[in-house]
C-alpha cells in the first residue's frame, strides 16, 4: 500500500476552502492509501513567532479533520514538533540545496507579495526544505497538493534525488496529487477563502451565520436587480453551488441567465445547500467538543505510530551518511 503525507498548518478552524481543498479528498484516499497527517506547527513559525494560540488552534483544526471523517485508526495524526526527527532531517536536508534554488520557488515569490513581507527569515526561505523532510522522513509517495503546491513537491523530488545520489538510495521520490477542486473563491470576490481576509465560511459555522455571511456575497456587478440577466460563470455564489448544490446548479444557471431568479434567492438556496451539506459535520464536531481528552488520546497514539517510522528512516539516513 502506497503511504502518503498530508499536513496543514494549525491555524484553528478550517472553512469551505480547507474542505474541498484537501480535506474531502484525505477522507476518501484513507481508504486506498496509508495516510500520516502532520499538524504543521514548526511551519507556523516561518510568519508569525507567537506561540500563544498554537496549542488550542491544533485542538480546533484536529476537531475539524475528525468531524470530516479522518479515522485516526487508519490515519495516524501527529504534531511535528513532538516527532524531533523533522529538525534533524531538515538541518542534514539544508546541506543538499542552495539559497538561489529556494528563491526561484514560485510560491515563495507569491506569498511574499500577498503577506508584504520585507525582510525574509532563513526558516521561512528554508521552509520548503522543512515540507521535504516532512515528506521523505515517513517516505512519502504521493502528496495530495493544489496546483500553487506542486513546486515544493518539486523541491522534495530534487532533495530525494540528490541524498540518493550523494549518499546511498533511502528515499523514494515523492510525486503530486493534484487535487480536483483545489480552490474556493473567498466571499469577498477578490481572492481564495481564507480567515484573516474575512471572507470565508467555517466548517462549524452554524445555518444561521452561513446565511448571514452569503448575503454579503460579492455576485455579477452587472445584474444590479433580480430580473437582469446574470453571468453566473463570473459569480462566485454559483460556483458554490456547483460544488454544494450540484443537481440544481443547472437550474440555477438557467434562471440567473434569463433573469427569472435573483440574487437573494440563489443565496439563500446556497446557504441552504451549504448548511445541509455541513449538518452532519456538525454533530460530529459537537461530540469531540464535548470529549477533549479523546483528542489528547488522538494526538498521543498518532504521535507514538509516527515516530517510530520517523525513528526507522533516520537510522537509515544516519548509516547511508556514515553518521553512526
Amino acid at each position: 500500500m502506497k503511504r502518503i503525507l498530508s499536513g496543514m498548518r494549525p491555524t484553528g478552524k478550517l472553512h469551505l476552502g480547507h474542505y474541498v481543498g484537501a480535506l474531502e479528498n484525505w477522507v476518501a484516499l484513507q481508504k486506498d492509501y496509508e495516510n500520516f497527517h502532520l499538524i504543521a506547527d514548526y511551519h507556523v513559525l516561518t510568519t508569525q513567532l507567537d506561540t500563544t494560540d498554537i496549542a488550542q488552534n491544533t485542538l480546533e483544526m484536529v476537531k475539524d479533520w475528525l468531524a470530516a471523517g479522518i479515522d485516526p485508526e487508519l490515519s495516524p495524526i501527529f504534531r511535528q514538533s513532538r516527532i524531533k526527527e523533522h529538525a534533524e532531517l531538515f538541518l542534514l536536508l539544508s546541506m543538499l540545496i542552495t539559497k538561489a534554488r529556494l528563491e526561484r520557488n514560485p510560491t515563495l515569490k507569491e506569498q511574499v507579495r500577498d503577506l508584504n513581507l520585507d525582510n525574509i527569515a532563513y526558516g521561512y526561505l528554508g521552509y520548503p526544505v522543512l515540507q521535504s523532510a516532512d515528506i521523505l522522513l515517513y517516505k512519502g509517495e504521493l502528496v495530495p497538493v493544489g496546483k500553487d503546491q506542486a513546486p515544493h513537491v518539486e523541491i522534495a523530488r530534487e532533495l530525494a534525488r540528490r541524498f540518493n545520489k550523494t549518499y546511498g538510495k533511502v528515499f523514494p521520490e515523492p510525486r503530486p496529487k493534484l487535487t480536483k477542486f483545489s480552490r474556493l473563491p473567498g466571499l469577498d470576490g477578490k481572492s481564495k477563502m481564507s480567515k484573516s481576509l474575512g471572507n470565508a465560511i467555517l466548517l462549524s459555522d452554524e445555518p444561521d451565520a452561513i446565511q448571514a455571511k452569503l448575503h454579503g456575497a460579492y455576485t455579477d456587478p452587472l445584474k444590479v436587480r433580480k430580473h437582469d440577466p446574470g453571468r453566473p460563470e463570473i459569480c462566485l455564489v454559483y460556483t458554490h453551488h456547483t460544488r454544494f448544490n450540484a443537481a440544481q446548479s443547472p437550474e440555477i444557471k438557467a434562471g440567473c441567465e434569463s433573469g427569472s431568479l435573483g440574487c437573494v434567492d440563489c443565496k439563500r438556496m446556497c446557504g441552504e445547500a451549504i448548511a445541509k451539506h455541513l449538518e452532519p459535520f456538525r454533530e460530529r464536531r459537537r461530540y469531540y467538543d464535548e470529549r477533549p481528552d479523546e483528542l489528547q488520546t488522538v494526538l498521543h497514539d498518532g504521535e507514538a505510530r509516527a515516530k517510530i517510522v520517523a525513528q526507522d528512516t533516520m537510522v537509515q539516513v544516519r548509516a547511508a551518511m556514515g553518521l553512526g
